[in-house]
């Protein structure tokens, strides 16, 4: 496995972001690769990564998957893709959809064709469960770059396309864990939109262990599915507030938020007849014809369930006490106030920080 990676050059988009750090750090770890590039929007992250690693196999790129041309430039003599980049806050998306427009389809096509013109080994798109009958507009872009990604696999025998979808994963940029911890250390108030709501769940380091090998074991044209256990949210709000709040910690319901599920899908009911187990994840074969695909997969385990769909509700449900575990492991509790997150608001009021939850409707 380890050979798949040595003395080649991996491009990440959006690389400077959670996942992108992980993945560097575990392809420095255990693999050997010559190069690794970074290619984001954003200056002041890409600062602070280069400050975290150190390291001369890494190279840094300013640029945004919508220009074109600085993309195919920087993917010149890369051998693997791995496309992280994208708008992905729902009401951000739903406030502007145009821009996640550009950024999640188009900016998404943009990576196809200069991984066809660069002649790019393997391209790993990275989604969520959210394109799995999207409600909303982050799912919609992101069910179509899964389309896109799995037909550019007609174009070329040269370059092969893969998709990895997964839910959410602890503590990243943007998640809930870091706001429940903001809300309540700040505000003392935590706010959930939905008593019942669900969530899937995992660790940043087991997701970016199936990116890795993904990579590493698909032939082109799957989709990769993690298989990730879910929480409720009122249990994860709970363990939270019972971690770091006080007898005077309160919670409010504020309803669902533009474009919110009540419950998340990873494998459709639709999906579902052309899935395969392969015991840690599952792979959904295309609906277009593949030959080498279909193929390869030939004679392989197809998923067997009761269930029509894989969603958030019939997975293995974390318990409190499992959810209170993942997020000491994760060391959410440790050193609150050098959390990134919370750092970035120490110096606000608490009017301010109220004002920013109600803009974002965390707050009503």
């Amino acid at each position: 496995m380890k050979t798949q990676f040595t003395k080649n050059t991996i491009l990440l988009t959006g690389g400077s972001g959670s996942w992108g750090q992980e993945l560097t750090h575990q392809l420095l770890t255990n693999y050997n690769p010559s190069e690794i590039r970074i290619y984001s929007r954003g200056e002041h992250k890409q600062v602070e990564m280069k400050r975290k690693f150190q390291n001369k196999k890494i190279k840094y790129y300013i640029g945004d998957v919508r220009d074109k041309n600085r993309l195919m430039l920087v993917s010149k003599n890369v051998d693997f893709i791995i496309h992280l980049a994208a708008l992905k806050h729902v009401p951000v998306c739903e406030e502007n959809p145009w821009e996640a427009v550009k950024t999640n389809i188009i900016g998404t096509q943009n990576v196809i064709e200069t991984a066809l013109e660069n002649k790019v080994k393997k391209v790993i798109d990275v989604s969520t469960d959210k394109a799995v009958d999207p409600y909303n507009l982050y799912g919609v872009t992101k069910a179509c770059g899964e389309k896109l990604m799995i037909a550019a696999n007609l174009i070329s025998n040269r370059t092969k396309f893969v998709c990895v979808r997964g839910g959410n994963v602890v503590g990243t940029n943007g998640s809930v864990v870091p706001l429940f911890i903001e809300q309540i250390t700040k505000l003392n108030t935590l706010t959930l939109t939905y008593p019942k709501m669900t969530r899937f769940f995992l660790k940043l380091q087991d997701a970016i262990k199936l990116v890795l090998r993904a990579t590493i074991e698909s032939v082109g044209g799957e989709v990769l599915v993690m298989k990730m256990p879910a929480a409720k949210i009122i249990d994860l709000a709970d363990v939270v507030t019972r971690r770091l709040g006080n007898k005077k910690s309160k919670t409010k319901l504020i309803g669902i938020r533009p474009g919110e599920k009540v419950h998340e899908i990873l494998v459709s009911k639709y999906e579902i007849p052309r899935t395969y187990d392969f015991g840690e994840y599952f792979v959904i074969l295309p609906q277009i014809s593949l030959s080498e695909t279909k193929r390869f997969y030939q004679g392989k385990k197809l998923l067997k369930t009761s269930f029509d769909e894989f969603n958030s509700t019939n997975t293995k449900m974390l318990s409190k006490k499992q959810i209170e575990k993942l997020l000491e492991d994760e060391g959410w509790f440790d050193d609150v106030n050098d959390r990134t997150s919370i750092k970035n608001l120490d110096q606000l009021e608490k009017d301010t920080l109220e004002n920013i939850y109600k803009s974002e409707g965390w707050i009503d």
